[in-house]
């Protein structure tokens, strides 16, 4: 996902902008520009790569009261400095930045902008010479033109757009893509994640789809496209600056993987009531009590945890679950049981694919539930109900303990509905102690770092290729562990069923292949061992993660016992370690995007 930040009415834009860029590096980038301004000049400034060559380019000159900053993520046209935001109109009098796909741009450009000439191969670039058309071509202002525009765009969007002749307004808007506006004394700021701009405000106010805000530096004014004014009181973003800081670790994600015990116990403080109830909604209990099938509805990291959590939800609540990826469930929608009840999940509550089935299910009028970590987030908002993760800001590429937050949130739910419809086996779970012993076993884990270490080296460091393999609930581990080290190490990884291995995969295993086994589950924990065996005789290097009442003395990394319902929040977690570890040992930076880290020649 792209980022984009702003401020009007504030000296030194250029530095505020560049530091709410660097908070927004979690979301990915390959290339960022800035545009800042006040009364006597501008300076339009942009650069392929990290943040830091950005920052090299913005000279004491470069300076400003009013500004729009981006970090791109490739979508039309390939990185480079050109293609990098903002975008001007022909005229050089307008300025854009962009998330989001266009998805008519075509049809604009042939209507409305044949002859126009452009510097890269962008759909935004479209969309702001498109404004300039529109404005030249009726005479118009600057917000005429900008709302005109609107109304022709087909896609996804969040727009910034300044007006060189009116350096004291920014025109925002809106579509599918987040976009706030952060409220300050005397200046207003803009930011596709609150936590950009938590150094300047922590007073938000949400934009909705089909909406156009003017801001300037003593004023917002919110529209709908047919010009009537918007009136929507702020919010309190419940965050602490030093909630984003590494403090003294080296990476976000070595820390966030830290967290994961402190995010159990606050879970357990959160939703646990005074005679130790699960503090849950009574409507929201009533509804999915009422329903007939959970549908399970979510992306990446968030879809494992949804798999992760299936056998946990059927098994305390008797209700039979489904896991569908966004991205398809948006387009083949399934046929529907009678009474289906929507969970979505989603760390920042602005995941697109899933917003995009959650207006469907709307629509359908049935009833849904957001899973996320960010109140007032889009999803948050537009679903019926919401629980809260409380895995507090989560900066890394690679999502972590919002993966396992998400699992005990599911687990909490389940023990809720569960006991309300005296389920034998959710009535004996006494699941605040059971996270408890979570939270205790995950710090046992994260306190073996110098012996995964040794592992990551020792197995992972140098491959090209690597395997995990698990039944049941390992299995769904087995697919976000292959997830984290494939995204940040760039090793292409895989997690298989391990039964499925003869069915064809085991062809790939070869001298040196590492195969990394998990056995929790007594029921199937011999069947692994037995594929483990298989992929041995093939030449396989092979590591196993083993629950401590199953595993064997050669077995390598011992993960403490809990639960059988909740082996999947600590079997993870030496995962994620190693990821982390194989990372750095392969050179890269474990908190960017690959095209950002340094590139290494694996022999």
């Amino acid at each position: 996902m792209c980022g984009i930040v702003g401020i009007v009415g504030k000296s030194n834009a250029e530095q505020i902008i560049l530091n709410g860029l660097e908070r927004l590096e979690y979301r990915g980038y390959d290339s960022a520009g800035l545009y800042v301004a006040d009364r006597t000049s501008d300076h339009l400034v942009k650069a392929q790569g990290r943040i830091k060559n950005l920052e090299a380019k913005v000279t004491p000159e470069v300076t400003g009261t009013i500004g729009i900053g981006h970090t791109r993520w490739a979508t039309h046209g390939k990185p480079s400095e050109r293609n990098a935001h903002p975008h001007t109109s022909g005229n050089e009098e307008l300025v854009l930045v962009h998330n989001g796909v266009i998805e008519n741009f075509e049809e604009l450009h042939d209507t409305y902008l044949k002859d126009h000439l452009f510097a890269g191969q962008t759909d935004t670039e479209i969309v702001v010479h498109l404004v300039e058309a529109l404005k030249n071509q009726n005479n118009s202002t600057t917000k005429e033109a900008f709302k005109k525009a609107l109304s022709l765009i087909r896609g996804s969007y969040a727009f910034a757009l300044v007006d060189k002749k009116d350096p004291d307004t920014i025109y925002v808007a809106k579509n599918k893509s987040p976009l706030l506006i952060g409220l300050g004394d005397g200046f207003n700021v803009i930011c596709s994640d609150a936590l950009a701009m938590l150094d300047q405000t922590t007073h938000f106010v949400e934009i909705e789809d089909g909406e156009m805000v003017t801001v300037q530096a003593d004023e917002i004014k919110i529209e709908d496209l047919k010009g009537n004014l918007v009136y929507r009181e702020s919010y309190e973003a419940q965050l602490d600056l030093t909630d984003i800081e590494k403090g003294t670790y080296p990476y976000y994600m070595l820390k966030e993987i830290d967290d994961q015990p402190t995010v159990m116990r606050r879970l357990v403080q959160e939703y646990q009531g005074e005679n130790g109830e699960v503090l849950i909604d009574h409507q929201l209990k009533a509804e999915m009590i009422a329903s007939d099938r959970i549908y399970i509805v979510a992306c990446g990291t968030s879809n494992h945890a949804g798999w992760a959590a299936k056998a946990i939800l059927e098994t305390l609540t008797e209700i039979p679950v489904e896991v569908h990826l966004s991205s398809e469930f948006g387009y083949n929608t399934p046929l529907l049981s009678a009474k289906p009840f929507f969970v979505f999940l989603t760390q920042s509550g602005e995941t697109a694919d899933s917003r995009q089935v959650l207006v469907k299910i709307n629509a359908l009028g049935l009833p849904s539930l957001t899973i996320t970590n960010v109140a007032g987030s889009t999803l948050s908002r537009e679903a019926k109900h919401t629980l809260l993760l409380h895995a507090g800001p989560e900066i890394a590429v690679a999502s972590t303990k919002a993966y396992t937050a998400q699992i005990a949130v599911m687990t909490l739910l389940a023990k809720a509905i569960g006991e309300e419809k005296a389920v034998p086996a959710a009535v004996d779970f006494d699941v605040f102690h059971e996270l408890s012993i979570v939270a205790s076993t995950m710090e046992t884990l994260v306190d073996e770092k110098a012996m995964i270490s040794q592992f990551a080296e020792d197995f992972l460091a140098t491959s090209r290729n690597a395997f995990y393999i698990g039944r049941g609930n390992d299995y769904y581990v087995s697919m976000e562990a292959a997830l984290k080290l494939k995204e940040i190490s760039y090793i292409q990884a895989e997690g298989f069923a391990a039964g499925e291995l003869k069915h064809g995969t085991i062809a790939l295993i070869e001298e040196g292949t590492p195969v990394i086994g998990i056995i929790s589950e007594a029921v199937t924990g011999s069947h692994t061992r037995g594929n483990l065996k298989e992929v041995e005789s093939r030449g396989a290097h092979t590591l196993v993660i083993a629950s401590q009442e199953l595993a064997k003395p050669t077995d390598q990394i011992i993960i403490p016992t809990v639960h059988p319902l909740v082996t999947s929040l600590v079997s993870v977690v030496p995962t994620q370690l190693l990821a982390y570890f194989a990372t750095l040992q392969r050179g890269f930076d474990v908190d960017k995007p690959r095209n950002l880290a340094k590139s290494v020649t694996v022999e």
